[in-house]
């Protein structure tokens, strides 16, 4: 059955009463194992079934296609005026964000709560939902672009998405189709807060201890001292959020090349930071609240307005990441 079907069905679903009610739907997926790396077309019919089941609450729109036609997705949920923008997967083969954006999604749209009725008051969330799904499709880095002869990429595969948020280069001339339209969507929605959810291998501190999560926040010398003291407030919240959750949060080592989403959207005011999760198999499901923890944990920060009482100098306290743990095999791609 095509995706059109399926949509007009969760409809009819939802009018007949057919759907389990929000509130235990929500709770039943929480405890339910969730699906580290839905399919394409599953997340299409996730997103849909979402924005059926919240009334409306939750927006799913297409931003575009991928340069093999598939849709690039966007959600929406809140009407505050504080602006949170959220993407995932630019790399493909980094898929644990894109499940933990449908929790959060279900989390606070799903369901009349009086604290999520609070927070999206507060706020706008906006999510890309799998920036890259061509890459997606084959496990890989880049997107695909078999013509590309990348600065940022490999010859004959595609582009790093990652490299080509340069704010110099608009998106029409932007040759990383899908940079280009998180770009477009940076601009239209115009958020207070953008953070960008990656993965990395494995790594442990200076004592050995195995580290689930890293964080940065822009380093380009370009960034405004106030947006990079603004992101280290975010990071903050971010590192507490997961650590409080179980993980076990460090510095990332990233680069200040200004085409870095983490640097790019720094030098247009954004407090944007860096989420990388850690590759470990037997932590997946953890992995993925760990996330939705720290999407959560942002939004009721910025919403309060707790986030700018944060200390800039405690991100700076946060550990640095060390190592790659015996036995794995370290990074083989540039930092992000």
């Amino acid at each position: 059955m095509s995706l059109k079907p399926k949509i007009a069905l969760l409809s009819v679903f939802v009018s007949a009463g057919l759907l389990v009610a929000p509130a235990a739907q929500a709770a039943e997926t929480t405890a339910a194992t969730v699906d580290p790396r839905p399919s394409t077309a599953k997340l299409a019919f996730e997103l849909h079934k979402l924005a059926v089941l919240s009334h409306g609450k939750i927006r799913v729109d297409q931003i575009g296609r991928s340069n093999e036609g598939r849709p690039v997705w966007a959600a929406r949920v809140g009407h505050g005026k504080t602006r949170i923008q959220y993407v995932t997967q630019q790399h493909g083969d980094e898929p644990l964000g894109t499940p933990a954006a449908l929790e959060f999604l279900r989390e606070v749209g799903v369901g009349n709560s009086a604290w999520a009725r609070k927070l999206l008051a507060k706020v706008t969330v906006d999510i890309v939902v799998r920036a890259n799904p061509d890459g997606h499709e084959r496990d890989w880095r880049y997107n695909y672009d078999p013509d590309a002869t990348p600065e940022y990429g490999e010859k004959g595969k595609g582009y790093d998405i990652n490299r080509y948020h340069d704010p110099a280069v608009a998106p029409k001339d932007n040759p990383a189709t899908e940079a280009g339209l998180i770009q477009r969507r940076n601009a239209a929605f115009k958020p207070d807060i953008m953070v960008d959810y990656h993965m990395q291998g494995r790594y442990r501190d200076a004592n050995g201890k195995e580290i689930t999560a890293s964080t940065l926040w822009p380093t380009n010398p370009g960034v405004k001292q106030s947006d990079v003291d603004f992101a280290k407030q975010i990071a903050v919240v971010v590192q507490r959020s997961i650590d409080g959750n179980g993980g076990y949060v460090s510095q990332y080592p990233g680069g200040d090349y200004q085409g870095i989403a983490r640097n790019g959207y720094g030098l247009l005011g954004n407090g944007s930071v860096l989420i990388e999760l850690s590759l470990i198999p037997e932590r997946e499901q953890q992995q993925i609240q760990d996330a939705r923890a720290s999407m959560l944990a942002i939004a009721r920060a910025a919403a309060d307005g707790s986030v700018r009482t944060v200390a800039p100098a405690d991100a700076d306290a946060i550990p640095p990441r060390g190592p790659a743990l015996p036995g794995t095999v370290e990074e083989a791609h540039e930092a992000a």
